[in-house]
């Protein structure tokens, strides 16, 4: 399934440079689409016959949509994809299928998307099912599927509940929003964890409370999926409890969990992301540092100094090098200059730029020597920062 890319308050930081360089490890806002379902039966208000009463008859649609109705029988999976994704295509116009399709989010036959979609670039990450497809359809369709797939929530199936999640989370109908939070305490992990995806995708605040408890859950999964979607909400009382998490055991939620801390941008979560640049997986390191230059805290200076100086990776040393330019701060300065003579080309460079972005005249004789600098963009970037001291 394809992944949604209309996920609202995307993070972006403005490197003041004249010479862009990336601005930060951001981890992307994961907009997965994990296939399995979720909600527990019985907690839906919506029935499945009042759902089906507000979406067009089958009897009134035009001929390709009848026919591609009926090819969703199919005994052929890929059949049956290909007939979903044709539906998709169609978008609202293909309202009066929206019963025959979510009928097939349960289908957990796998199938090749490259057999039907002749043309496209398609990355499939995970298996990608025929329940997936219909899923997919019915978020082309829009609003006349919500009510349908709300119903769909209470679906005995697990593949059925989670697909019907990933569409409303596509749709982004807030009258999802209660569904998917009840959802969330569903005896499934797998379910769990779509439902806090899609709260995230919505970005509805009223979610924001019970994702903050998600965090506490037994599943590692569902724990990562949680602290991205306080992030994408970008709730800032969430601060505390996502600190809590960079203390998870597992280090997926621990790197989700300082990203959401930098998309959120609040500073009661810059000392605990100062703790975890000592943390023991690279990967938090460099998201931490990329989050405490997002927050912007001064006090995470020295941390970041010592970063830049002695980080693991060449990644967590270019962090922790942008991240003191976006603070802004002069005491990282000597680290900077510094890093100027590291060994990796993208360090130095990340280096360049956080001194012009700091401006600081201490910087100006090692930026002149790294003007001559073996690569071309730390030149650039050296010749860049000397131009704004």
């Amino acid at each position: 399934m394809k992944e949604v890319t209309k996920v609202r308050r995307v993070l972006t930081v403005a490197c003041v440079a004249a010479l862009a360089l990336s601005c930060g490890a951001a981890v992307a806002l994961r907009a997965r689409a994990v296939a399995p379902g979720w909600a527990e039966a019985g907690a839906q208000e919506v029935s499945a016959q009042n759902a089906s009463a507000q979406t067009p008859s089958a009897q009134g649609a035009s001929a390709e949509v009848r026919e591609l109705i009926n090819a969703l029988g199919s005994p052929d999976a890929t059949a049956r994809a290909r007939a979903a994704y044709e539906l998709g295509r169609m978008k609202a116009r293909a309202a009066a299928a929206v019963p025959a399709l979510v009928a097939l989010l349960g289908d957990a036959a796998a199938v090749d998307p490259s057999a039907y979609r002749k043309g496209e670039r398609w990355h499939v990450p995970n298996e990608h099912t025929v329940g997936k497809e219909a899923a997919a359809a019915l978020a082309s369709v829009g609003a006349q599927s919500v009510a349908p797939l709300i119903a769909a929530l209470g679906d005995a199936r697990a593949e059925a509940r989670g697909n019907a999640a990933w569409a409303l989370g596509a749709i982004d109908d807030h009258r999802a929003v209660e569904p998917l939070v009840a959802s969330l305490r569903d005896a499934e992990p797998r379910v769990r964890e779509q439902s806090a995806w899609a709260l995230g995708a919505m970005g509805d605040k009223r979610a924001a409370a019970p994702l903050a408890e998600a965090l506490k859950d037994a599943s590692s999964e569902v724990r990562q999926q949680a602290a991205w979607a306080l992030g994408a909400i970008g709730y800032g009382d969430a601060a505390p409890a996502l600190a809590e998490s960079l203390k998870d055991s597992d280090e997926g939620v621990r790197s989700q969990a300082a990203w959401a801390l930098g998309a959120v941008g609040d500073r009661r979560g810059a000392a605990a992301l100062a703790a975890a640049l000592t943390d023991a997986s690279a990967q938090v390191q460099a998201q931490a540092a990329w989050a405490l230059g997002a927050i912007g805290d001064a006090s995470a200076t020295e941390g970041l100094s010592s970063a830049v100086r002695s980080g693991a990776t060449a990644n967590v040393r270019a962090q922790a090098a942008w991240a003191l330019g976006a603070v802004g701060d002069a005491r990282g300065v000597p680290a900077l200059v510094e890093a100027l003579k590291d060994e990796n080309a993208n360090v130095r460079a990340q280096a360049a730029w956080a001194l012009g972005a700091i401006g600081d005249g201490r910087a100006a004789e090692a930026l002149r020597a790294a003007t001559r600098d073996k690569d071309e963009n730390v030149r650039r970037q050296a010749s860049w920062a000397l131009s704004v001291l």
